[in-house]
């Protein structure tokens, strides 16, 4: 199927449920402010993503006390159809209405997929609570919204590997939402949306299609550029002090070196 047809689709489900999506994105603006919406993409469709989407050893693996997870934004070297979905979610139509439904007046996609394109979760694969870089590549654009499509059949929130959000911070509870297959979850990201992923319980791979979105303004007026920041849960005290000590080394060098030492090697090079 061509990108402009899944576009469509895609469009024409979020814009016959508008008015709910709104009403739950305003409900949690205060804090950290999400929706989310099931049966994106036609169920034979979703599950085509879901046996195309590449294997683990066909993607980038990031270990360390911050995540465990396979990820790749070289989208030429995988199936077509995956670059097509991630693309549909950049059509101009569905920014916008995505943008009206989170009260956001300029919103852009991301052609190059910084720190975006694929992701693969599987046994014992995590994500620490975290915020999000401020910006984009080129600290032009502020980084405002997250994307998430998940296309992993029969995914049970049982099996762990799903999204946490820390509207009161990561000392506190999170709020976990289920990566349910075929399901979109749009959050704000800003300088107090804390979130992560938990710990994948079984023997199988939890999939997402993943996008952010950028703005000429922060969502928050107290927003300062930061760079990704992790913490650890709220029982591991060594972790979070690990944590800490490493992001306040890299926003030193961010501070010298405005783009940093290196580029990130997570884009889409064409």
């Amino acid at each position: 199927m061509e990108k402009q047809a899944i576009s469509d689709i895609i469009y024409n489900h979020i814009f016959a449920h508008k008015q709910a999506l709104v009403e739950q994105f305003t409900k949690s603006e205060k804090t950290i402010g999400y929706f989310y919406i099931d049966n994106v993409l036609p169920e034979e469709l979703a599950l085509e993503c879901a046996r195309v989407f590449p294997k683990p050893k066909e993607m980038r693996l990031l270990k360390s006390i911050k995540e465990y997870k396979h990820v790749s934004a070289q989208m030429n070297k995988h199936h077509q159809l995956l670059e097509a979905v991630i693309y549909a979610f950049q059509n101009e139509k569905i920014v916008t209405l995505i943008g009206e439904i989170c009260n956001i007046s300029t919103l852009y996609p991301d052609d190059s997929l910084y720190a975006g394109g694929l992701s693969l979760m599987a046994k014992d694969n995590f994500l620490n609570p975290h915020l999000d870089n401020s910006h984009d590549a080129e600290r032009e654009r502020w980084r405002v919204l997250n994307l998430l499509y998940y296309v992993t059949p029969n995914w049970k929130q049982q099996n762990g590997g799903n999204l946490e959000l820390w509207p009161n911070g990561p000392k506190k509870e999170p709020l976990e939402i289920v990566s349910k297959f075929n399901r979109l979850i749009v959050m704000a990201t800003h300088s107090s949306s804390w979130h992560s992923v938990n710990k994948v319980t079984i023997d199988g791979n939890r999939c997402c299609i993943s996008n952010y979105y950028f703005s000429d303004n922060a969502l928050l007026e107290t927003d300062k550029f930061h760079i990704t920041k992790f913490r650890g849960r709220p029982n591991q005290k060594i972790t979070n002090l690990l944590l800490d000590c490493d992001s306040s080394l890299r926003m030193l060098v961010r501070k010298i070196f405005k783009k940093g030492v290196r580029k990130n090697p997570h884009v889409y090079k064409k």
